[in-house]
């Protein structure tokens, strides 16, 4: 059995306990359309349900569908291919997953209705509706919560399959990331880095998972930087590239940190870089995600003392909140048809979920470590001017040694991992080092 065919038994399986749970006889997955811009008729890029590309790899054939009945083991899969000479059709290669679906291809949503029949009125549907005729289509249920929650829950624990496409996006996006760390080191402009970053993947801008952030020297502090400067700096000092890549719709984000010179800043990255991989060593089954993220904390802290960041010890720092004004965001997130994959607040298949945390907000992961889960491990060190405004002042923070740091903006160091029951693999540094470069 192809590693499809076992992912979509368990997507069947999945999808089975849902709807009954649910109480539901069956389900239409809308892939979704374009959005026009306000007063225009231009299109923004279109993005699939990620539900949708849960069943089957495809990315580019808006106004698809995939309908499932209760207990059927194959789904239906409505695949759009409209009748028009104004625009070039998606091209679906011939792949394995055909042979495990009953594929149609439909030239209109009025087909679809039509091979339905009543079986559309007894249907949980999800997808975005804005748009006719979906929006007048009458549904059992629209985007049911309980019904979502429960599919949520549940596709955080990875098929082989699953893994197998991340594993391949994480290789595409570490080739684009060694393309872009010799660009910087060229010296070329933000712009001109992410131009290579894509060329090396042979990727349009729309077809990358999130908006590439390309930061040289300050600019590693704005936490999500997209801007990219188009002129090369006088001098480039540091250089952050959070970028990633989509293989069969699955994500890789991968964050590195590079200095132009050896010192003060390097030996920073390598201390954050030391900190995440012992993070990644203390990742087992039944650990907390959360003590995990305190755990990073704690090791920030280690570093601030480190570098004489701060004037009292680490442990104090932490107590006081100065490690969250240094490193503000959580320590990662869950990873899969999306960058930030959802599930993430989670305590069972029932929706019920937990509070985020107040000392922690930004954490988007609360759950316990279980095998087969795939999430980001991305510590980092940060001058950002607005989080330091709380601590104005104070003679625990040297400020002196912060103002050396500014210039270069922060450190982050990100990589992607899947649990398993003795021993975790690290899909980002494999990929590196199957290119030689790590």
């Amino acid at each position: 059995m192809s590693l499809y065919a076992k992912h979509l038994e368990t997507v069947t399986q999945r999808f089975d306990k849902a709807l009954e749970d649910n109480q539901f006889e069956s389900v239409l997955v809308y892939a979704g359309q374009p959005r026009v811009a306000f007063l225009d008729d231009n299109p923004a890029p279109y993005k699939v349900n990620p539900l949708f590309k849960y069943w089957v790899p495809v990315l580019e054939s808006p106004k698809s569908a995939v309908f499932y009945k209760k207990g059927a083991g194959k789904p239906t899969v409505y695949l759009f291919q409209a009748r028009d000479f104004w625009h070039s059709q998606a091209k679906i290669p011939e792949e394995d997953w055909q042979q495990h679906v009953d594929l149609k291809i439909i030239d209109s949503l009025d087909a679809l209705v039509a091979d339905l029949g009543d079986a559309l009125e007894r249907t949980a549907f999800i997808g975005e509706d804005f748009a006719e005729p979906v929006s007048s289509w009458t549904v059992k249920a629209r985007n049911p919560q309980g019904l979502i929650d429960h599919l949520h829950f549940h596709r955080a624990v990875k098929t082989d399959w699953e893994v197998h496409n991340l594993r391949e996006a994480n290789k595409l996006a570490a080739k684009a990331h060694i393309a872009a760390k010799e660009a910087f080191y060229a010296g070329k402009s933000e712009l001109e880095i992410h131009a290579d970053y894509l060329a090396a993947m042979n990727f349009r801008e729309s077809q990358v998972p999130y908006n590439s952030i390309v930061a040289l020297n300050e600019h590693p502090a704005i936490l999500h930087y997209d801007v990219y400067d188009t002129e090369a700096p006088a001098v480039s000092r540091s250089f952050l590239i959070d970028a990633g890549s989509l293989y069969k719709g699955y994500c890789a984000d991968i964050t590195r940190t590079y200095a132009k010179e050896e010192g003060f800043y390097a030996d920073l990255i390598k201390a954050v870089d030391v900190a995440q991989q012992e993070l990644l060593s203390e990742i087992k089954p039944g650990v907390s995600y959360y003590d995990l993220h305190v755990s990073m904390h704690h090791k920030i802290a280690a570093i601030l003392e480190q570098f004489e960041f701060i004037t009292i010890d680490a442990a104090a720092a932490y107590e006081k909140g100065i490690t969250s004004a240094f490193m503000p965001h959580g320590l990662g997130h869950f990873i899969g048809l999306q960058v930030h994959d959802v599930g993430g607040f989670l305590k069972n298949d029932k929706g019920d979920s937990y509070p985020r945390n107040e000392r922690h907000p930004f954490l988007r992961l609360l759950r316990d470590v279980e095998v087969g889960q795939v999430f980001t491990i991305e510590p980092g060190l940060y001058v950002v001017d607005q989080l330091l405004e709380e601590f104005e002042g104070s003679s625990d923070i040297n400020w002196q040694r912060v103002d050396e740091l500014r210039p270069y903006g922060g450190v982050r160091i990100e990589d992607s991992i899947v649990v398993g029951e003795t021993e975790n693999e690290n899909l980002t540094r494999d990929a590196f080092k199957a290119l030689g470069a790590e």
